[in-house]
Formats: C-alpha cells, sequence, structure tokens
C-alpha cells in the first residue's frame, strides 16, 4: 500500500503510539496537548538542532533538521541530524541518522521504532541501505548505537500500520494505568487514567449487580 500526501501521519505519532496508544490518541485525534518540565527540556534540546544546517568534521558531513518522508509508511516529519561519511572514512561511506532525546534510554522500544522509521523514510528517498543510526540522550550524554535489524525494522511497519489504523478510527484507546510511564506523562491530568479506570470498574460492578437482582427477581 502507498499512502498519498494527505494520509501521512507525524513520525512524532509513532513514538507517541508505543509509548501509550491512549495519549497518542489524545494528541493526535482529540488534539490535547500539556507541556511539562520534561517536554519543554525536550523541545529545548531540539530547537539547538532543528536548524536547516550543515557542517563537515572529521570526514562527515552533518545535515540537521531534514525533512523526510516515508509513501510506504504513510509518515513524515525531520530527522535531528543526519550524518554523511564521506568517501575515504575509515568507516567507509554510510548514511546514519541521529534523533535527540533529553532523558536516558527507555524500557521499550518506542525511541528505537523512531528512529528505524527515520532510517526507512530515508532508504525510500534516497536509494540506499541503511545498517544503523544512533540516539544521543540528553541525561546521561552518551550516544547509542542502534542496528536497524530485520525484527526491528518489522516492529516498526507494524507499529506504522497500527497508528494509521488508530488514527482512522477517530476513537481515543481507554486507559491502561501505568505508574512509572503515566507519571512521566504530560497529559496525566487530562487521561486522569486512575479515575477513570475506578469509574469504568464501578459501572461494570454495579452493572453486573443489577442483572443479578434482575435475574432473582423472575419468577
Amino acid at each position: 500500500m502507498t499512502f498519498s500526501d494527505s494520509d501521512l501521519l507525524p513520525l512524532s505519532a509513532l513514538q507517541h503510539y508505543i509509548f501509550c496508544p491512549r495519549q497518542c490518541g489524545l494528541i493526535h485525534i482529540e488534539q490535547q496537548w500539556v507541556e511539562n518540565r520534561f517536554t519543554a527540556e525536550g523541545r529545548a534540546m531540539h530547537e539547538r538542532v532543528d536548524r536547516p544546517e550543515h557542517e563537515i568534521r572529521d570526514g562527515i558531513r552533518c545535515e540537521f533538521a531534514v525533512p523526510i518522508r516515508s509513501l510506504e509508511l504513510g509518515l513524515i516529519g525531520k530527522a535531528d541530524l543526519i550524518e554523511f561519511y564521506l568517501p575515504g572514512h575509515t568507516e567507509g561511506e554510510k548514511v546514519v541518522p541521529v534523533e535527540y532525546k533529553r532523558g536516558r534510554p527507555k524500557p521499550d522500544h518506542c525511541d528505537w521504532v523512531q528512529l528505524c522509521a527515520q532510517a526507512l523514510c530515508l532508504e525510500e528517498m534516497l536509494g540506499i541501505r541503511i545498517e544503523s543510526g544512533a540516539i544521543f540522550y540528553g541525561q546521561p550524554r552518551r550516544r547509542q548505537q542502534v542496528p536497524i535489524s530485520p525484527e526491528l525494522r518489522e516492529e516498526t511497519r507494524r507499529a506504522a500500520e497500527n497508528l494509521h489504523r488508530l488514527i482512522d478510527s477517530e476513537k481515543t484507546p481507554s486507559p491502561q494505568y501505568d505508574k512509572k510511564r503515566c507519571s512521566a506523562c504530560s497529559l496525566m491530568d487530562i487521561c486522569l487514567p486512575q479515575v477513570r479506570r475506578s469509574a469504568e470498574t464501578y459501572l461494570q460492578n454495579s452493572l453486573a449487580s443489577l442483572e443479578d437482582t434482575s435475574g432473582l427477581q423472575q419468577p
């Protein structure tokens, strides 16, 4: 399947979906957004690299804020940094996408999937094969190499398909409370996962109680 330009979704939505489908729905279906310290720090970090500039250092051409898209995945966005290793470099000629994140490596694959999606966009645009990318994390100030493996490629393609399915449904998923994940989410006060879960449980128990009562009243 090939998507049209009007059907392309932002690359950032892919990370939102992997992190939490409900967060993705709140942002990209209901247009909800609240900034907290984590999102502000992340925005500040991206502002430093979100300028269409380039430089050459140590045999590597660095291109910042590069527009990318994939009609196969139905995604569009910007790559924070793309490194083009020039002829004669000790590591050989290659292209490496680099994503900047404010925090630490996450326990799930949401950052890796977003990076892999950038690699797949570049492969489609440039007609090349990308073997690896990198993520620079702000808190440990460390660069993590990420192999663009067949498994990660498949995970990314499935995530993109599920993302489009969610957005097309126009239905925000119900909350699934997770203390660590929810506490870091800027939409916590909008989502109210604990309150909604308690309310849903109460309604389910009430309905079950009514059904039991009506059953007892039958002759």
